[in-house]
């Protein structure tokens, strides 16, 4: 599945860091273009010129773990569809360029179903999206919040639980999921 990541799920590590390591196990491709990533850079702008050239950082190695992902985007005007945020456009061409069969996105308003029904897509949120992946796979999503999880007790966050974690980062229903199928496995053994 050709996934298309908004910079809104690049900016959140948390977030970013499950969505990547979920894709780089294989359980999707994901797309994004130059001006998403830049998106994501200006974004961090807000927290201070070092966290922008962490970001900077980050999405150049974004880039290395993923040298498919980069997208080539055409004229927005070729698309013909209008959009509540009309910056919002270079996303939802993105997507088609790169071929994608989904956006994941925090802000669905701004991709009505109806008009990307007309383009062949759909817009999902990254806890919906993450979810059926672990419906699909718990243990491969499973994977990537332990590492996340992990990751954000070696920064100095070692209080932080997996709810905690997954609330922050906007996945409640996955944190449900996952728990509940680790208390299955617990049960089954």
């Amino acid at each position: 599945m050709r996934t298309l990541l908004d910079a809104c799920v690049l900016f959140p590590t948390i977030l970013r860091e499950i969505l990547t390591d979920v894709a780089a196990a294989g359980a999707y491709t994901p797309l994004w273009s130059e001006r998403i990533l830049q998106e994501w850079r200006h974004a961090t702008a807000k927290l201070g010129r070092d966290q922008q050239e962490i970001a900077g950082a980050e999405a150049a190695l974004l880039q290395s773990r993923f040298p498919n992902a980069m997208v080539a985007v055409g004229r927005e005007s070729e698309l013909g569809v209008q959009l509540p945020d009309a910056g919002d456009l270079h996303v939802l061409k993105a997507a088609l360029d790169g071929r994608a069969d989904v956006i994941v996105t925090l802000n669905l308003r701004d991709f009505p179903a109806r008009t990307l029904r007309q383009l062949g897509l759909s817009a999902l949120h990254p806890d919906e999206f993450l979810t059926d992946l672990a419906r699909r796979d718990p243990d491969l999503v499973g994977s990537a919040v332990r590492r996340a999880l992990a990751r954000a007790h070696a920064a100095g966050g070692t209080g932080l639980s997996q709810r905690d974690m997954l609330a922050r980062a906007r996945l409640p229903r996955l944190n449900k999921f996952l728990s509940k199928s680790a208390g299955k496995g617990l049960d089954r053994a």
